[in-house]
């Protein structure tokens, strides 16, 4: 049986695409070329289904939930902040899994930061 060897993309839709690309460069430093192309460093993926009525993605329009994993969620989350992006106050901390803190987009999209532990 063939199976998938990886992530190979995520697209979003976009009322600005090149402002909402420059937002992800600034404010998370993901330095992708023209393309889209972005070469990240090797680490865990979690594909995961939620039950249709969850509110852990934000908005319930929100179908999908972008995660990124940081290597200082803290750092991060303090380099948000100052760059004045709407980050959400609380975080979580999973036994064994890590931590979690959560950033909206300038499109509305809640994004999931991930300090694997």
């Amino acid at each position: 049986m063939e199976h998938v060897r990886g992530i190979g993309g995520y697209f979003l839709r976009a009322a600005d695409p090149a402002a909402l690309n420059a937002w992800y460069r600034d404010h998370l430093g993901l330095d992708a070329d023209a393309h889209g192309l972005w070469h990240q460093e090797t680490g865990p993926t979690v594909f995961a289904t939620f039950e249709s009525g969850t509110d852990y993605f934000g908005s319930r329009g929100q179908q999908t939930m972008l995660n990124f994993r940081v290597r200082d969620l803290d750092a991060m989350l303090a380099q948000l902040r100052a760059g004045g992006a709407d980050v959400a106050e609380e975080t979580q901390d999973m036994e064994g899994v890590g931590r979690f803190g959560w950033v909206t987009d300038p499109e509305g999209n809640r994004v999931e930061l991930w300090q694997p532990a």
